[in-house]
């Protein structure tokens, strides 16, 4: 057989579950399971390179896995975005491995005795097969089995250690993203039935043809369960209570990656099968509230965990903002922002770790000096940090100008209210960063600094060293990518590629 670049769709799943079964046997063997976790990472960013190069500058890519008609087996397809996504995810999943193996794989937290967490790397290739999996499902049955393949693993790494309180919040986190499940499960029952099939190219033909009232409930049940994955307001009050009290690893993978599956999903479904938009004016009103309060829950926080998280609530609005314009520049803007916000979210979550690591706790009224006792750490924290805030020229402040630009263009008050709002969220962010900038790296010390613990290894700062410079080059090269973002944003709008790329050119003449 011929090869054809589609074939290598496949392995950004397969990869990942071949390693986590070799990581399971070779668990009594730590080392070795560092090298195999690193090799299959590291493939696996080099293959998603190689399909965001081709996606880009050949076609969309498509795999019929097992040959099966398009109508009766699974179907893996990668365009521009979500070969983007594949590349961001991969990179910064590569990185918070790293990070743990020169933590030691183990847990951060003094109350699980420093155990060795064997089950930490096949579960966290489980997750990245998950999060590959969503990204390149070409149907809603296999990105439901994508969704549940993270939710497993999440549960998995949210309770290391076994703690009252990790379990307590894993269970919290089972329980909403059950009901997102059921919510999602439904929705495709109910799809099938209308339509029957759940091919996605399949049915961004025959949606059309059902009564518009069925279209909206189909639409609706949908936007529910991705939103609640999302962590979109209301359904947002799960995400600041699960998060903080994973070890650090774990929390920076899933501040950077679980979230952005929901918008995602948001993105491909909103594009492909409800090109009408007839949900943007109420998912507006979600991306202003979930601005704002997100936020304002951050602005009252005392610890650096829990504020990270509540800004990462609060970011998801800027994509549902992009989104729900409706143009070309506010997807553009979106993807954009997807992008930088993976990125920035876990490498300032890293750096918590770091920070963590040396002075054993997050809490802001206990910290103090950092600045003059850990310079290294204090500038990993403070580039992210202003990123966040969308400090000029950085590519936080890139993305946030795109979402105002798309807003002004819409014209209507709605999206001059959504203009308002975003400004006011990222003053308050600034505000947050520069209130954890003052308080635990520029005061001094509240109480004696123990030190104990030592200099950091380069086993933790390397990584997230070299994620710091991977956030300035999306700076750096922020031109580039904002324009492949724009080409994203025209394909998907336009959804003849994706719908060739499946059916043919002529199933869709």
């Amino acid at each position: 057989m011929r090869f054809t670049l589609d074939l290598l769709v496949p392995l950004v799943v397969v990869l990942p579950l071949i390693g986590a079964g070799l990581t399971v046997v070779t668990g009594r063997h730590t080392r070795l399971q560092r090298a195999i976790s690193g090799t299959v990472l590291a493939a696996v960013v080099a293959v998603s390179a190689t399909l965001l190069w081709a996606a880009d500058q050949r076609r969309t890519l498509m795999v019929r896995v097992g040959g099966w008609p398009v109508d009766e087996g699974i179907v893996l397809v990668v365009d521009r975005l979500s070969a983007l996504m594949l590349v961001i995810s991969t990179v910064v999943t590569f990185a918070v491995m790293l990070y743990s193996s020169g933590q030691g794989a183990r847990s951060d937290d003094e109350h699980d005795g420093g155990a060795p967490l064997p089950i930490f790397h096949p579960t966290l290739l489980v997750l990245s097969a998950g999060v590959s999996t969503t990204f390149v499902s070409g149907d809603l049955f296999h990105l439901y089995v994508g969704f549940e393949m993270l939710l497993f693993a999440s549960f998995v790494l949210l309770t290391l250690g076994g703690t009252a309180e990790r379990v307590r919040a894993g269970t919290n986190y089972v329980i909403v993203n059950l009901l997102s499940s059921l919510v999602f499960l439904t929705a495709i029952g109910l799809t099938y039935a209308a339509t029957g099939t759940v091919n996605l190219a399949r049915l961004a033909l025959r949606l059309g043809d059902l009564p518009p009232s069925t279209t909206l409930l189909l639409q609706a049940m949908l936007a529910l369960g991705f939103c609640i994955k999302a962590a979109v307001f209301p359904m947002s009050g799960w995400l600041p209570d699960s998060y903080p009290t994973a070890p650090a690893p774990v929390t920076a993978v899933f501040a950077g990656l679980l979230t952005k599956v929901g918008v995602y999903a948001l993105i491909r479904t909103r594009t492909l099968l409800f090109p009408d938009g007839r949900l943007d004016t109420l998912l507006l009103w979600a991306a202003l509230l979930t601005m704002l309060v997100g936020i304002l829950g951050a602005v009252a926080q005392d610890d650096i965990k829990r504020l990270l998280s509540f800004t990462l609530v609060s970011h998801i609005g800027y994509m549902l903002f992009g989104l729900s314009v409706g143009s070309v520049v506010g997807l553009s803007a979106a993807i954009f922002y997807v992008a930088h916000h993976i990125t920035i979210q876990t490498t300032l979550f890293l750096v918590t770790g770091l920070v963590e690591l040396r002075r054993g706790t997050t809490s802001l009224s206990k910290l103090g000096g950092l600045l003059s006792t850990a310079p290294v750490v204090s500038v990993l924290f403070f580039v992210p940090a202003m990123n966040l805030a969308g400090i000029p020229p950085l590519s936080g402040f890139i993305g946030k100008v795109g979402l105002l630009q798309a807003g002004v263009l819409r014209g209507d008050w709605l999206a001059y209210l959504l203009v308002g709002g975003s400004v006011l969220t990222s003053l308050l962010t600034l505000y947050a960063i520069a209130r954890v900038w003052a308080r635990a790296f520029w005061r001094e010390p509240v109480a004696p600094v123990d030190d104990r613990a030592g200099p950091l290894s380069v086993g933790v700062l390397a990584p997230t060293t070299l994620l710091v410079l991977f956030g300035i080059a999306l700076t750096v090269f922020g031109g580039p990518l904002y324009a492949f973002a724009d080409r994203a944003a025209a394909s998907l709008l336009e959804r003849t590629p994706y719908l060739v790329a499946v059916l043919g050119d002529g199933a869709i003449r």
